[in-house]
């Protein structure tokens, strides 16, 4: 079986990495990495630490207006799809990347699997939930994490080729616990303490793109007055120049983005995590660390459900409230569940041979 998977974003970087490592054991996996995010930090570092194989393939996209960068990603992937012969294609997530990877496969038949199907917020106004509605509508192989996102996808008409097979992030997550994190190094090196600060992570359009927010944002950091660790994503950090918010207070400590273990190890010590990221919602829980999400809404509704998460908005007030009411619920954390990487590699096989 031939594999092309279509990564662009440090998330997807997360998500493929144990995919990749299964598939490549008994099968070809051909990488094409769209240069969405090119940071050092964001990328290489990210392939390096979670062992993926160089790219075979590196368009080198970079950042721009939704519309420009997916099209570029669509003529480079489409190109490189006509001349290979692939027997599926692996998207992963939400993003331009996603969209374009299946879009470009559905126009030249070949069948798309699409990992982290079903996933809804039901905000329209996010790309993401627009990337998520098309790659599935788009998909032959549906992989999706939770029922909840199995339901979704049969309210919307779409029952065939859906499997429900757990979290590859998850997977993600264990595997690189069992290699370590840098725990005392990341603390040393930030001047923190196990459970006595807050991590904070900002990168959605919706808070970045919106300065009344992103400054609202901001204001809750600093009023919740305990020592906050900033990793700024590099998104964020432009967006704070351009509205011309300072992100240093009295509390607040940025930094350069973590790579994926040092992130771990920044979630896995905090006394609370405030992001709007989905990934860092899903890992809080999974922690044991309670999340503040500053969103108006989250398609991993599960981890609210089960008391991990509160969604607060962007008012400032009401993130500090959180974070200073913040505590573990009493139910346990999410319970262990069998490897989805694994899962996924076998339904392909059966479905591709």
């Amino acid at each position: 079986m031939k594999v092309a998977t279509i990564v662009g974003a440090r998330p997807q970087f997360v998500k493929a990495a144990p995919v990749s490592h299964a598939l490549r054991r008994k099968h070809h996996e051909c990488l094409i990495h769209t240069g969405q995010h090119y940071d050092e930090r964001m990328s290489r570092l990210f392939f390096q630490e979670l062992g993926i194989p160089d790219p075979d393939y590196n368009l080198g996209v970079g950042s721009g207006p939704h519309g420009k960068q997916t099209g570029d990603m669509l003529a480079g992937i489409e190109a490189l799809l006509v001349d290979c012969n692939i027997d599926v294609v692996l998207v992963y997530g939400d993003t331009n990347s996603t969209l374009a990877g299946a879009l470009a496969a559905a126009k030249l038949h070949v069948p798309v699997a699409h990992v982290e199907a079903g996933l809804r917020s039901f905000n329209r106004l996010m790309p993401e939930e627009i990337n998520r509605v098309l790659t599935d509508h788009l998909a032959n192989v549906l992989f999706c994490p939770t029922r909840t996102a199995v339901n979704n996808l049969a309210r919307e008409g779409v029952t065939c080729g859906v499997h429900e097979v757990g979290d590859v992030m998850r997977d993600a997550m264990r595997e690189q616990l069992e290699r370590g994190v840098p725990t005392a190094a990341l603390m040393a090196a930030h001047d923190i303490q196990p459970r006595r600060y807050v991590l904070a992570t900002i990168h959605r359009a919706e808070n970045t793109d919106d300065p009344d927010r992103l400054q609202s944002i901001m204001a809750g950091l600093a009023a919740i007055g305990e020592s906050v660790l900033l990793p700024l994503h590099p998104r964020t950090r432009d967006a704070l120049r351009r509205a011309g918010v300072a992100p240093d207070s009295t509390h607040i400590r940025w930094c350069e983005p973590l790579s994926f273990s040092e992130m771990l190890a920044a979630e896995q010590n905090a006394r609370v995590i405030v992001t709007d990221s989905g990934g860092v919602q899903k890992e809080a829980g999974w922690l044991g660390v309670p999340c503040v999400t500053v969103r108006d809404e989250t398609e991993w509704v599960e981890t609210v459900e089960s008391g991990w998460n509160v969604l607060v908005g962007t008012d400032s007030s009401a993130i500090a409230t959180a974070v200073r009411a913040a505590k573990p619920p009493s139910a346990d954390g999410v319970p262990p569940e069998p490897s989805a990487s694994e899962t996924i590699c076998r339904i392909l096989e059966e479905v591709f041979g």
